[in-house]
């Protein structure tokens, strides 16, 4: 009678820790991109704030499942120091508001400069995102800068930071026209930052039930546009040891900064003047870069 009672108490306790674990396990399968992205609809901050001219922009979202949304955006627009353009890319967390001192930055340093929030993010329509749709929202905005503002590709830049740099390796696989890749303190893949720090996540088959991937180093066999990576290498959030896997991997001109002392959103305040001299140096490659295509363009041409 008590062995009979307590087979059976050990079954049910079996079944109920397998019942919960599958259920773990769907969860993360429905809803692992609610672990991902981290979107804050408060706005509190403009260009203006920063003494910064600038543009609403509204893009219309296309697609069946999202029609009738909108992408919100700023145009800050440098107009004295040439027509080279940066797509700006932001993390997981926050909204295009949270990334104003970035974009600051770079309007210094002579570029007109493109934010853009994803779907769920800031004043933009829609719910959480998944992968799928920043990679739509990132070449919806490159269409607008193409198509509305009639940018050649050749002078726009594609930045990102943390998971906006897989969002730009992406676009900028897609745009082999593109001028250059610039991302910061980004990873190589959603994948390899399980194995790092998700140590929860082990007990679980990650390769059945992962479809969020980012996967940034795979896809960097295909990139043809200069690439500059930039990571603090006191960063907590993502190792920078994943940059240099992204620099040893890409097969076009490329340099990267590694600073020391710097997180993983403070590498252009510790840097500063090195940082800015960087992405000049990157432009110059860039430029460089393209006069020797067109060399070899003619040179194909001529025979």
């Amino acid at each position: 009678m008590i062995i009979n009672l307590l087979l059976k108490a050990i079954i049910s306790g079996a079944g109920i820790t397998i019942i919960t674990y599958f259920a773990a396990c769907f969860a993360l399968l429905l809803w692992q991109h609610r672990l991902i992205f981290v979107p804050s609809r408060k706005v509190n901050t403009t260009p203006q704030d920063l003494g910064l001219t600038y543009e609403d922009v509204w893009l219309s979202v296309s697609s069946f499942q999202r029609q009738g949304e909108r992408l919100h955006g700023w145009w800050i627009p440098n107009n004295l120091k040439g027509d080279r353009v940066l797509l700006y890319l932001h993390g997981n967390g926050g909204n295009i508001s949270y990334n104003l001192g970035p974009a600051q930055r770079f309007n210094k340093l002579g570029f007109s400069v493109f934010m853009i929030d994803y779907c769920g993010y800031g004043r933009s329509g829609g719910e959480f995102p998944t992968e799928a749709e920043v990679y739509r929202d990132a070449q919806l905005a490159w269409n607008y800068l193409v198509e509305e503002r009639q940018i050649q590709p050749k002078n726009i830049f594609i930045y990102g930071h943390s998971l906006g740099g897989a969002i730009a390796i992406d676009l900028g696989v897609r745009q082999p026209h593109a001028a250059g890749i610039i991302v910061e303190n980004t990873f190589t893949s959603i994948r390899e930052m399980v194995d790092e720090r998700g140590l929860m996540y082990r007990l679980f088959p990650i390769e059945l039930i992962l479809q969020q991937r980012f996967d940034s180093l795979s896809k960097l066999r295909l990139l043809q546009v200069p690439l500059l990576l930039i990571h603090g290498i006191s960063d907590s959030t993502v190792p920078a040891k994943m940059s240099q896997r992204l620099f040893n991997a890409a097969n076009v001109p490329k340099k990267l900064l590694l600073v020391p002392d710097a997180g993983h959103n403070n590498v252009g305040a510790v840097s500063e003047e090195k940082y800015d001299q960087t992405v000049s140096e990157f432009s110059e490659l860039v430029r460089h870069t393209q006069a020797k295509s067109m060399i070899d363009i003619r040179f194909e041409s001529y025979y």
